[in-house]
């Protein structure tokens, strides 16, 4: 399965409003996971099995708890057994249908 996510802080108490301090401890907990995972300017994606993704997810999660008041936490999985690799081959597929069109 792949997930996406995105968990930051509210009520940081900071005047720029920053959560890069509090993002940066959730994508170090996803990257010493050693699960496949890209993160992008809004999303983390993570690929793996349910139990060991949303134990990632829920790590990451805590990680962030400690720079605001609450956390904000969305998510959208794809759910496709059988299948792994898909963290690439799914943009891989993407490309290859864009080339093959131009």
């Amino acid at each position: 399965m792949l997930v996406a996510f995105s968990v930051a802080p509210s009520g940081t108490g900071r005047a720029d409003a920053s959560v890069h301090d509090a993002v940066a401890a959730a994508v170090r907990v996803v990257r010493n996971s050693g699960l496949p995972n890209e993160t992008g300017s809004m999303f983390t994606t993570i690929e793996g099995e349910w139990d060991e993704v949303f134990d990632v997810v829920r790590r990451a999660t805590e990680a962030v708890a400690p720079f605001g008041s609450r956390v904000s936490l969305v998510l959208k999985a794809d759910i496709r057994p059988g299948y792994e690799g898909e963290l690439r081959g799914k943009v891989d597929r993407l490309e290859k249908a864009l080339d093959d069109t131009e």
